[in-house]
C-alpha cells in the first residue's frame, strides 16, 4: 500500500513565564490521554479496529489502485490506500494509533450515510458536503477538502460554449438525488427546466451518454475523472461554479454525538500542521482542480 510517512500526533506545549522574579512554570503539555484520544480510550464499532464507510463503486480520484479479483468492491478497493480519500482515511487512522491492518472498510450508500440513527461505521468518508440539514441528523468533522461544483457536458453541443450561469438557463441538467450538486442546480443555476434527478451517480452518467440531459453537475475533481476516464464519452468540463453561502467542504461523517469526532479533528489538525494533508491533495488532486469559473 502506498503511504506518506507521517509524524505522530504532536503534544501541544505551552510555556508560561512569571510576571516577575525567577520562577517559571513548567511547560504544560496536552496529551492524547488527556483528551480521551488514546487508541484504548476510543469508543469504536469494533474494539481495537477502525471501521470506515464509503460507497461502492469507489470512484477515482477519491479511490485508486483497482480491486483484486473476486473483490466485492467495484472499480477500486479502498483498502489499497490509494486515491485522495483513502489516503486521508489511513493518515487519520495512523494519527489515532491504528495500523493499516486495523482499518476495515464497509459499504455505505451515499444517501443512507446521513440518515439519522445508529451507524455500522466509526466514520464515513465519501465526498459528503457539510450542510445544515445533514448536520441535524449526524455529526461532521472539520473540513478535509474544500470543493466547488462543476459542469460536465458533451463536446460539440451548444451548452459546451457556456461561459456563465445565465448561459445555462435554457438547458436540462441532471444530478444524483440528495447531493449538493442537485441543490446547486435548484438554488443557484435555477434553469428554466426542472433538473432530472437520478438515484446513483452511474445513472446520471448513463443519462448524459444517452443524451437524455444536456449536462450533469458534480464536484470538480469527479468532473475531471468522468471526462479523463471517458466515463462520459466525448465529455468536457465546461467550468466550475463559485461557492454560495460559504465555502462548500467535505467532512467525515459520524453518528450524532460520537465522541470520536473530536479525536479525528485533532488528527486532521495535526495533518494540516505538518503538511501531510497538503501532500496528499497535491499527489491525488493537483491536476484535477483547475477550470474556469462560471458566474
Amino acid at each position: 500500500m502506498k503511504r506518506l510517512a507521517l509524524l505522530p500526533i504532536l503534544a501541544l506545549a505551552v510555556a508560561a513565564s512569571g510576571c516577575g522574579g525567577d520562577d517559571n512554570e513548567a511547560a504544560k503539555t496536552t496529551t492524547a490521554a488527556d483528551t480521551g484520544c488514546e487508541k484504548s480510550q476510543l469508543t469504536l464499532v469494533s474494539p481495537g479496529e477502525l471501521t470506515v464507510g464509503t460507497d461502492n463503486p469507489a470512484f477515482p480520484p477519491w479511490f485508486e489502485g483497482g480491486a483484486p479479483e473476486g473483490s466485492s468492491w467495484e472499480i477500486n478497493d479502498p483498502a489499497t490506500g490509494e486515491g485522495f480519500e483513502s489516503a486521508v482515511a489511513y493518515a487519520v487512522a495512523e494519527k489515532l494509533g491504528f495500523t493499516d491492518d486495523e482499518v476495515t472498510w464497509v459499504v455505505v450508500p451515499f444517501n443512507n450515510s446521513f440518515k439519522p440513527g445508529p451507524k455500522n461505521f466509526d466514520f464515513d468518508i465519501n465526498q459528503i458536503s457539510v450542510t445544515d440539514e445533514r448536520d441535524q441528523a449526524v455529526d461532521f468533522s472539520d473540513s478535509y477538502y474544500d470543493v466547488n461544483q462543476a459542469l460536465v457536458v458533451l463536446n460539440g453541443t451548444p451548452i459546451a460554449d457556456a461561459t456563465s450561469l445565465a448561459d445555462l438557463k435554457q438547458y436540462e441538467l441532471g444530478a444524483q438525488i440528495g447531493t449538493t450538486s442537485l441543490g446547486y442546480i435548484n438554488d443557484s443555476i435555477q434553469p428554466d427546466k426542472d433538473p432530472r434527478v437520478y438515484d446513483t451517480s452511474n445513472d446520471v452518467i448513463a443519462a448524459i451518454n444517452a443524451k437524455q440531459i444536456d449536462g450533469l453537475v458534480v464536484d470538480l475533481p469527479t468532473a475531471f475523472f468522468l471526462v479523463g476516464a471517458e466515463e462520459v464519452k466525448n465529455g468536457k468540463v465546461v467550468g466550475q461554479f463559485p461557492s454560495t453561502g460559504g465555502q462548500e467542504h467535505f467532512g467525515m461523517l459520524f453518528q450524532e454525538g460520537n465522541s470520536l469526532r473530536d479525536c479525528v479533528n485533532e488528527a486532521l489538525a495535526a495533518l494540516k500542521a505538518d503538511g501531510t494533508l497538503e501532500q496528499i491533495q497535491t499527489e491525488w488532486l493537483s491536476n484535477k482542480t483547475s477550470a474556469p469559473v462560471l458566474e
